[in-house]
Protein backbone atom coordinates (compact mmCIF):
# COMPACT_ATOMS: atom_id res chain seq x y z
CA UNK A 1 0.00 0.00 0.00
CA UNK A 2 1.90 3.55 -1.02
CA UNK A 3 0.04 6.94 -1.05
CA UNK A 4 1.39 9.65 -3.54
CA UNK A 5 2.99 12.41 -1.35
CA UNK A 6 3.79 16.36 -2.18
CA UNK A 7 6.90 17.50 -0.46
CA UNK A 8 7.17 21.45 -0.94
CA UNK A 9 10.16 23.27 -0.43
CA UNK A 10 10.93 26.89 -0.55
CA UNK A 11 14.07 26.38 -2.68
CA UNK A 12 16.50 23.10 -3.50
CA UNK A 13 18.56 22.59 -0.36
CA UNK A 14 22.18 23.66 -0.98
CA UNK A 15 25.90 24.30 -0.30
CA UNK A 16 27.31 27.61 -0.53
CA UNK A 17 30.84 27.23 -2.44
CA UNK A 18 32.21 30.29 -1.03
CA UNK A 19 31.76 30.50 2.84
CA UNK A 20 30.07 26.88 2.84
CA UNK A 21 26.84 27.53 4.54
CA UNK A 22 24.51 24.58 4.20
CA UNK A 23 20.81 25.16 4.28
CA UNK A 24 18.34 22.16 4.75
CA UNK A 25 14.99 22.44 3.56
CA UNK A 26 12.03 21.64 5.14
CA UNK A 27 9.13 20.70 4.04
CA UNK A 28 5.43 20.79 6.04
CA UNK A 29 5.35 19.53 10.10
CA UNK A 30 4.99 21.68 13.10
CA UNK A 31 4.97 24.89 10.37
CA UNK A 32 4.24 24.96 6.79
CA UNK A 33 8.47 25.25 6.39
CA UNK A 34 9.64 24.40 9.71
CA UNK A 35 13.08 26.23 10.98
CA UNK A 36 14.99 23.86 13.46
CA UNK A 37 18.35 24.87 13.74
CA UNK A 38 21.01 27.65 12.56
CA UNK A 39 24.87 27.63 13.53
CA UNK A 40 27.87 25.80 12.85
CA UNK A 41 28.18 22.21 12.85
CA UNK A 42 31.46 21.53 14.54
CA UNK A 43 32.82 18.42 12.79
CA UNK A 44 31.42 19.71 9.75
CA UNK A 45 33.07 16.48 7.62
CA UNK A 46 31.71 14.00 10.03
CA UNK A 47 28.17 15.45 9.62
CA UNK A 48 28.80 15.82 5.84
CA UNK A 49 29.21 12.21 5.71
CA UNK A 50 27.10 11.01 8.21
CA UNK A 51 24.04 12.70 6.56
CA UNK A 52 25.15 11.57 3.08
CA UNK A 53 25.15 8.06 4.74
CA UNK A 54 21.40 8.40 5.64
CA UNK A 55 20.54 9.73 2.22
CA UNK A 56 22.14 6.84 0.34
CA UNK A 57 20.33 4.40 2.71
CA UNK A 58 17.14 5.76 1.66
CA UNK A 59 17.77 5.88 -1.92
CA UNK A 60 18.94 1.79 -1.81
CA UNK A 61 17.38 -1.38 -1.67
CA UNK A 62 19.52 -4.15 -0.61
CA UNK A 63 17.19 -6.98 -1.34
CA UNK A 64 16.79 -7.34 -5.54
CA UNK A 65 18.09 -3.91 -5.87
CA UNK A 66 16.16 -1.43 -8.00
CA UNK A 67 17.28 1.89 -9.83
CA UNK A 68 17.88 3.89 -6.88
CA UNK A 69 14.86 6.12 -5.82
CA UNK A 70 15.36 8.53 -3.29
CA UNK A 71 12.63 9.36 -0.36
CA UNK A 72 13.67 12.06 1.43
CA UNK A 73 15.29 11.71 4.98
CA UNK A 74 12.92 13.07 7.99
CA UNK A 75 14.72 15.30 10.86
CA UNK A 76 13.37 15.74 13.96
CA UNK A 77 14.64 19.00 16.24
CA UNK A 78 15.07 18.58 20.36
CA UNK A 79 15.89 20.62 22.88
CA UNK A 80 19.49 19.81 22.36
CA UNK A 81 20.18 17.45 19.16
CA UNK A 82 18.96 17.21 15.60
CA UNK A 83 18.41 12.99 14.22
CA UNK A 84 18.08 12.72 10.79
CA UNK A 85 16.41 9.39 9.80
CA UNK A 86 15.74 7.06 7.23
CA UNK A 87 14.64 3.42 6.00
CA UNK A 88 15.88 1.92 3.04
CA UNK A 89 13.54 1.37 -0.03
CA UNK A 90 13.08 -2.70 0.82
CA UNK A 91 12.46 -1.17 4.52
CA UNK A 92 15.07 -3.53 5.66
CA UNK A 93 17.78 -1.12 7.10
CA UNK A 94 17.16 1.54 9.37
CA UNK A 95 19.56 4.27 9.59
CA UNK A 96 19.72 7.27 11.97
CA UNK A 97 22.36 9.95 12.44
CA UNK A 98 22.36 11.64 15.95
CA UNK A 99 24.07 15.37 15.73
CA UNK A 100 24.71 15.78 19.57
CA UNK A 101 25.12 18.34 21.61
CA UNK A 102 28.92 18.90 21.09
CA UNK A 103 28.20 18.69 17.21
CA UNK A 104 26.21 22.07 16.90
CA UNK A 105 27.06 25.54 17.91
CA UNK A 106 24.14 27.37 17.62
CA UNK A 107 20.46 27.87 18.44
CA UNK A 108 17.73 25.02 18.09
CA UNK A 109 14.75 27.49 17.59
CA UNK A 110 11.81 24.76 17.12
CA UNK A 111 10.67 21.22 17.60
CA UNK A 112 8.86 18.88 15.72
CA UNK A 113 9.95 16.22 12.75
CA UNK A 114 9.66 17.37 9.11
CA UNK A 115 11.05 15.63 5.68
CA UNK A 116 14.44 17.28 4.90
CA UNK A 117 15.20 17.76 0.84
CA UNK A 118 18.52 15.93 0.11
CA UNK A 119 18.67 16.38 -3.36
CA UNK A 120 21.39 14.79 -5.94
CA UNK A 121 23.48 18.28 -6.31
CA UNK A 122 23.67 18.80 -2.62
CA UNK A 123 25.10 15.28 -2.25
CA UNK A 124 27.49 16.16 -4.57
CA UNK A 125 28.54 19.08 -2.48
CA UNK A 126 28.04 17.41 0.90
CA UNK A 127 30.96 14.63 -0.80
CA UNK A 128 33.86 17.82 -1.22
CA UNK A 129 33.31 19.05 2.54
CA UNK A 130 36.36 18.68 4.09
CA UNK A 131 36.96 18.93 7.90
CA UNK A 132 38.58 22.24 8.33
CA UNK A 133 35.63 23.88 6.36
CA UNK A 134 33.33 25.81 8.48
CA UNK A 135 30.61 24.50 7.90
CA UNK A 136 26.89 26.66 9.03
CA UNK A 137 23.82 24.89 9.21
CA UNK A 138 20.57 25.94 8.60
CA UNK A 139 18.02 23.31 8.86
CA UNK A 140 14.85 25.29 7.37
CA UNK A 141 14.52 28.39 6.14
CA UNK A 142 16.15 31.77 8.27
CA UNK A 143 14.18 34.76 9.54
CA UNK A 144 14.71 36.82 6.02
CA UNK A 145 14.00 33.89 3.76
CA UNK A 146 10.86 33.67 5.60
CA UNK A 147 9.80 37.38 5.70
CA UNK A 148 11.39 39.06 2.71
CA UNK A 149 11.85 36.05 -0.07
CA UNK A 150 9.06 35.27 -2.49
CA UNK A 151 10.17 32.55 -4.55
CA UNK A 152 9.01 29.63 -5.93
CA UNK A 153 8.22 26.38 -3.99
CA UNK A 154 9.74 23.08 -5.40
CA UNK A 155 7.71 20.58 -4.94
CA UNK A 156 8.51 17.12 -4.90
CA UNK A 157 5.63 14.28 -5.41
CA UNK A 158 6.80 10.54 -4.74
CA UNK A 159 5.27 7.63 -3.98
CA UNK A 160 5.49 7.41 0.06
CA UNK A 161 4.68 3.63 1.12
CA UNK A 162 2.83 3.05 4.46
CA UNK A 163 5.90 0.74 5.09
CA UNK A 164 8.32 3.42 6.60
CA UNK A 165 5.33 4.02 9.35
CA UNK A 166 4.90 0.56 9.92
CA UNK A 167 8.45 0.48 9.78
CA UNK A 168 9.41 3.01 12.45
CA UNK A 169 6.70 1.47 14.20
CA UNK A 170 8.17 -1.88 14.81
CA UNK A 171 12.07 -0.78 14.75
CA UNK A 172 11.11 0.86 18.30
CA UNK A 173 9.77 -1.61 19.49
CA UNK A 174 11.76 -4.17 18.05
CA UNK A 175 15.13 -2.04 19.15
CA UNK A 176 13.40 -1.17 23.10
CA UNK A 177 14.54 -4.87 24.07
CA UNK A 178 18.34 -4.42 22.94
CA UNK A 179 21.28 -4.59 25.50
CA UNK A 180 24.47 -3.45 24.42
CA UNK A 181 26.73 -6.68 23.22
CA UNK A 182 29.95 -5.44 22.48
CA UNK A 183 32.09 -2.38 22.11
CA UNK A 184 35.59 -2.60 19.59
CA UNK A 185 38.20 0.90 19.16
CA UNK A 186 37.72 2.13 15.88
CA UNK A 187 40.93 0.88 15.02
CA UNK A 188 39.68 -2.68 15.68
CA UNK A 189 35.89 -1.50 13.84
CA UNK A 190 37.76 -0.21 10.26
CA UNK A 191 39.37 -3.86 10.34
CA UNK A 192 36.10 -5.92 11.13
CA UNK A 193 33.88 -3.81 8.85
CA UNK A 194 36.23 -3.59 5.88
CA UNK A 195 36.76 -7.61 5.85
CA UNK A 196 33.10 -8.44 5.94
CA UNK A 197 31.65 -9.81 2.83
CA UNK A 198 29.82 -7.24 0.43
CA UNK A 199 27.11 -7.38 -2.21
CA UNK A 200 23.23 -8.28 -1.23
CA UNK A 201 24.49 -11.63 0.14
CA UNK A 202 21.53 -13.38 1.70
CA UNK A 203 23.88 -15.31 3.93
CA UNK A 204 22.92 -14.90 7.98
CA UNK A 205 26.16 -14.70 10.30
CA UNK A 206 26.66 -14.36 13.77
CA UNK A 207 29.49 -12.51 15.71
CA UNK A 208 30.83 -12.47 19.14
CA UNK A 209 33.40 -10.39 21.42
CA UNK A 210 37.05 -11.89 20.90
CA UNK A 211 39.92 -10.09 22.94
CA UNK A 212 39.71 -6.52 21.87
CA UNK A 213 37.83 -7.51 18.46
CA UNK A 214 34.91 -9.62 17.26
CA UNK A 215 35.02 -12.66 15.54
CA UNK A 216 32.43 -14.27 12.88
CA UNK A 217 30.53 -17.45 13.21
CA UNK A 218 27.95 -19.23 11.25
CA UNK A 219 26.13 -20.56 14.34
CA UNK A 220 24.35 -18.59 17.54
CA UNK A 221 25.83 -19.03 20.52
CA UNK A 222 24.94 -17.09 23.61
CA UNK A 223 26.26 -13.53 23.57
CA UNK A 224 26.46 -13.49 19.96
CA UNK A 225 25.36 -10.73 17.47
CA UNK A 226 22.91 -11.58 14.66
CA UNK A 227 24.54 -9.98 11.18
CA UNK A 228 22.08 -10.76 8.09
CA UNK A 229 22.81 -9.61 5.12
CA UNK A 230 26.31 -8.24 6.67
CA UNK A 231 26.41 -6.05 3.03
CA UNK A 232 23.80 -4.07 4.37
CA UNK A 233 26.93 -2.18 6.90
CA UNK A 234 28.32 -1.03 3.75
CA UNK A 235 26.47 3.11 4.22
CA UNK A 236 28.78 2.73 7.76
CA UNK A 237 32.57 2.11 6.34
CA UNK A 238 32.94 6.23 5.03
CA UNK A 239 32.08 7.18 8.72
CA UNK A 240 34.73 4.94 10.26
CA UNK A 241 37.40 7.31 10.02
CA UNK A 242 35.54 9.96 12.56
CA UNK A 243 34.45 7.16 14.73
CA UNK A 244 36.05 6.42 18.25
CA UNK A 245 34.05 3.03 18.62
CA UNK A 246 31.72 0.81 17.10
CA UNK A 247 29.29 -0.39 19.50
CA UNK A 248 27.02 -3.25 18.73
CA UNK A 249 23.32 -3.91 20.48
CA UNK A 250 20.81 -7.06 19.89
CA UNK A 251 18.77 -9.20 21.61
CA UNK A 252 19.78 -12.22 23.99
CA UNK A 253 20.12 -15.22 21.60
CA UNK A 254 21.62 -18.82 22.76
CA UNK A 255 22.10 -21.71 20.32
CA UNK A 256 19.53 -22.45 18.08
CA UNK A 257 18.45 -19.35 18.00
CA UNK A 258 16.90 -18.23 14.69
CA UNK A 259 17.81 -14.91 12.58
CA UNK A 260 16.80 -11.28 14.96
CA UNK A 261 18.00 -8.00 13.86
CA UNK A 262 20.20 -6.08 15.42
CA UNK A 263 21.89 -2.82 15.66
CA UNK A 264 25.09 -0.81 14.65
CA UNK A 265 26.68 2.50 15.96
CA UNK A 266 29.17 4.46 14.76
CA UNK A 267 29.74 7.12 17.92
CA UNK A 268 31.96 10.28 17.99
CA UNK A 269 32.22 12.88 20.51
CA UNK A 270 29.57 14.99 18.30
CA UNK A 271 27.70 12.52 16.55
CA UNK A 272 26.67 8.91 16.42
CA UNK A 273 25.45 6.85 13.00
CA UNK A 274 23.57 3.71 13.78
CA UNK A 275 22.22 1.05 11.00
CA UNK A 276 19.93 -1.42 12.22
CA UNK A 277 19.48 -4.15 10.51
CA UNK A 278 16.23 -6.33 9.89
CA UNK A 279 16.32 -9.92 10.85
CA UNK A 280 17.19 -11.52 7.16
CA UNK A 281 17.64 -9.21 4.13
CA UNK A 282 14.17 -10.16 2.44
CA UNK A 283 12.08 -9.02 5.36
CA UNK A 284 11.42 -5.76 5.79
CA UNK A 285 10.57 -4.43 9.36
CA UNK A 286 7.33 -3.27 7.99
CA UNK A 287 5.89 -6.54 8.20
CA UNK A 288 7.69 -7.93 11.17
CA UNK A 289 4.63 -7.79 13.88
CA UNK A 290 6.04 -6.86 16.81
CA UNK A 291 3.90 -4.21 17.50
CA UNK A 292 0.14 -6.24 17.24
CA UNK A 293 0.66 -7.70 20.97
CA UNK A 294 0.75 -3.99 22.31
CA UNK A 295 -2.34 -2.85 20.23
CA UNK A 296 -4.31 -5.65 20.73
CA UNK A 297 -5.53 -4.63 23.93
CA UNK A 298 -8.82 -2.89 24.59
CA UNK A 299 -7.02 -0.32 26.67
CA UNK A 300 -4.24 0.90 24.70
CA UNK A 301 -5.96 3.69 22.38
CA UNK A 302 -7.29 5.66 25.98
CA UNK A 303 -4.01 5.08 27.48
CA UNK A 304 -2.25 6.72 24.13
CA UNK A 305 -4.20 9.24 24.20
CA UNK A 306 -3.13 9.65 28.41
CA UNK A 307 0.43 9.73 27.60
CA UNK A 308 0.35 11.68 24.82
CA UNK A 309 -0.97 14.58 26.48
CA UNK A 310 1.76 13.83 29.12
CA UNK A 311 4.66 14.01 26.74
CA UNK A 312 6.78 16.52 27.15
CA UNK A 313 10.31 17.68 24.61
CA UNK A 314 12.64 16.46 27.18
CA UNK A 315 15.62 14.53 25.35
CA UNK A 316 14.64 11.47 25.45
CA UNK A 317 11.14 9.91 27.13
CA UNK A 318 10.80 8.38 30.89
CA UNK A 319 8.97 5.54 30.95
CA UNK A 320 8.65 5.42 34.71
CA UNK A 321 8.25 8.99 34.99
CA UNK A 322 4.70 8.87 32.88
CA UNK A 323 3.78 5.49 34.69
CA UNK A 324 3.75 7.66 37.73
CA UNK A 325 2.63 10.81 35.98
CA UNK A 326 -0.13 8.74 34.77
CA UNK A 327 -1.19 5.99 37.06
CA UNK A 328 -0.96 3.60 34.58
CA UNK A 329 1.96 0.43 34.94
CA UNK A 330 4.89 0.40 33.49
CA UNK A 331 3.66 -2.24 30.70
CA UNK A 332 0.86 -0.24 29.63
CA UNK A 333 3.01 3.58 29.24
CA UNK A 334 5.34 0.56 26.61
CA UNK A 335 2.25 -0.41 25.19
CA UNK A 336 0.83 3.04 24.35
CA UNK A 337 4.01 4.09 23.41
CA UNK A 338 4.04 1.29 20.82
CA UNK A 339 0.54 3.31 19.85
CA UNK A 340 2.13 6.33 19.59
CA UNK A 341 4.96 4.79 17.46
CA UNK A 342 2.22 3.59 15.05
CA UNK A 343 1.83 7.31 14.16
CA UNK A 344 5.75 8.44 14.10
CA UNK A 345 4.99 9.76 17.81
CA UNK A 346 8.30 8.16 19.53
CA UNK A 347 10.79 5.94 18.62
CA UNK A 348 13.82 4.19 20.36
CA UNK A 349 17.66 5.25 20.99
CA UNK A 350 19.35 2.05 21.72
CA UNK A 351 22.56 3.96 22.75
CA UNK A 352 20.78 5.84 25.52
CA UNK A 353 17.93 2.67 26.33
CA UNK A 354 15.34 5.35 25.95
CA UNK A 355 12.49 6.95 23.94
CA UNK A 356 12.70 9.91 21.94
CA UNK A 357 10.12 12.24 20.30
CA UNK A 358 9.07 12.25 16.62
CA UNK A 359 6.12 13.40 15.11
CA UNK A 360 5.17 12.68 11.65
CA UNK A 361 2.10 13.84 9.79
CA UNK A 362 0.45 10.96 10.09
CA UNK A 363 -3.15 10.24 11.62
CA UNK A 364 -3.08 8.18 14.67
CA UNK A 365 -6.38 6.33 13.88
CA UNK A 366 -4.21 4.75 11.09
CA UNK A 367 -2.39 2.49 13.10
CA UNK A 368 -5.32 -0.23 13.30
CA UNK A 369 -5.60 -0.51 9.55
CA UNK A 370 -2.15 -0.32 8.40
CA UNK A 371 -1.96 -3.93 10.61
CA UNK A 372 -3.68 -6.17 8.73
CA UNK A 373 -3.74 -8.90 11.10
CA UNK A 374 -4.47 -7.06 14.05
CA UNK A 375 -7.79 -5.56 11.76
CA UNK A 376 -8.89 -9.60 10.66
CA UNK A 377 -8.30 -10.26 14.42
CA UNK A 378 -11.11 -7.53 15.87
CA UNK A 379 -13.41 -9.27 12.70
CA UNK A 380 -12.91 -12.07 14.31
CA UNK A 381 -13.98 -11.13 18.00
CA UNK A 382 -16.51 -9.58 16.29
CA UNK A 383 -17.91 -12.31 14.84
CA UNK A 384 -17.91 -14.87 17.67
CA UNK A 385 -15.64 -16.68 16.05
CA UNK A 386 -13.42 -17.61 19.54
CA UNK A 387 -14.29 -19.77 22.06
CA UNK A 388 -11.89 -20.41 24.89
CA UNK A 389 -11.95 -23.43 26.79
CA UNK A 390 -8.85 -22.83 29.75
CA UNK A 391 -5.63 -23.04 27.94
CA UNK A 392 -7.42 -24.02 24.54
CA UNK A 393 -9.62 -22.01 22.38
CA UNK A 394 -10.98 -22.99 19.11
CA UNK A 395 -11.12 -20.07 16.21
CA UNK A 396 -13.58 -20.24 13.23
CA UNK A 397 -11.78 -18.65 10.44
CA UNK A 398 -13.12 -18.96 6.51
CA UNK A 399 -14.21 -22.55 6.34
CA UNK A 400 -11.97 -24.41 8.75
CA UNK A 401 -11.32 -23.98 12.88
CA UNK A 402 -7.84 -23.10 14.20
CA UNK A 403 -6.37 -24.62 17.78
CA UNK A 404 -4.86 -21.95 19.62
CA UNK A 405 -3.12 -23.14 22.79
CA UNK A 406 -2.39 -20.61 25.62
CA UNK A 407 0.82 -21.47 27.87
CA UNK A 408 2.79 -19.58 30.38
CA UNK A 409 1.53 -16.35 28.55
CA UNK A 410 2.77 -17.49 24.80
CA UNK A 411 0.02 -18.48 22.53
CA UNK A 412 0.52 -20.78 19.45
CA UNK A 413 -1.57 -21.68 15.98
CA UNK A 414 -2.24 -24.77 14.37
CA UNK A 415 -2.91 -22.34 11.14
CA UNK A 416 -0.02 -22.35 8.08
CA UNK A 417 1.30 -18.80 9.26
CA UNK A 418 2.31 -20.03 12.51
CA UNK A 419 3.87 -23.27 10.95
CA UNK A 420 5.97 -21.16 9.27
CA UNK A 421 7.01 -18.61 11.35
CA UNK A 422 6.82 -19.74 14.82
CA UNK A 423 6.02 -16.77 16.77
CA UNK A 424 8.91 -15.32 15.17
CA UNK A 425 7.06 -12.37 13.07
CA UNK A 426 4.46 -11.44 15.61
CA UNK A 427 1.16 -13.63 16.46
CA UNK A 428 -1.16 -14.89 13.70
CA UNK A 429 -4.48 -13.12 13.43
CA UNK A 430 -6.23 -16.23 15.17
CA UNK A 431 -3.75 -16.02 18.27
CA UNK A 432 -4.05 -11.72 18.41
CA UNK A 433 -8.03 -12.81 18.56
CA UNK A 434 -7.93 -15.18 21.29
CA UNK A 435 -5.24 -12.78 23.15
CA UNK A 436 -7.76 -9.90 22.58
CA UNK A 437 -10.83 -11.97 23.89
CA UNK A 438 -8.71 -12.94 27.01
CA UNK A 439 -7.40 -9.71 27.98
CA UNK A 440 -8.58 -8.64 31.66
CA UNK A 441 -10.52 -5.80 30.13
CA UNK A 442 -12.60 -8.05 27.46
CA UNK A 443 -13.22 -10.46 30.53
CA UNK A 444 -15.23 -7.51 32.79
CA UNK A 445 -17.09 -7.21 29.41
CA UNK A 446 -18.39 -10.31 29.23
CA UNK A 447 -19.43 -10.52 32.94
CA UNK A 448 -21.33 -7.49 33.11
CA UNK A 449 -23.12 -8.34 30.49
CA UNK A 450 -23.43 -11.73 31.45
CA UNK A 451 -24.92 -10.44 34.88
CA UNK A 452 -27.61 -8.00 32.93
CA UNK A 453 -28.73 -11.04 30.49
CA UNK A 454 -27.04 -9.36 27.48
CA UNK A 455 -24.61 -11.58 25.21
CA UNK A 456 -20.91 -9.32 25.07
Amino acid sequence: MAATATYSYLRPSGLAPDDGRLTLQTSGGPAAHPRFFTGFVTAPEAAAVGLLAVAEVARTRYFQPLAPASLDPVVTGGLDRLRFESFSGCCGVYARLDVLPAGLDGDIVEHGTTNVDVNAPLRQALARVGNTDPMHLAVGPDDLTVTTWDGPVVEKKVPLPSRWLRGFAEAQVITSGFDPRAEIDAREATQFLRRLPGGTGRSTLWVVPAGRSLRLTSRPVPGAVCLPGAGRLVALRPFLRFATALRIYGPPVGAGSGPVASTWELRSPAMRLTLTLSPEPHRGFSGEGAVLAALSGDDVADDADLISALLSWDPTIDVDALAAGSGLAADRVRAALAQLGTAGRVGFDVAEAGYFHRVLPYDAAAAERLNPRLVAARALVEAGAVTVTGDQATVRSGDGSYQVRIADGRLSCTCLWWARHRGDRGPCKHALAVRIVSSPASAEVRAVAERNGVDA
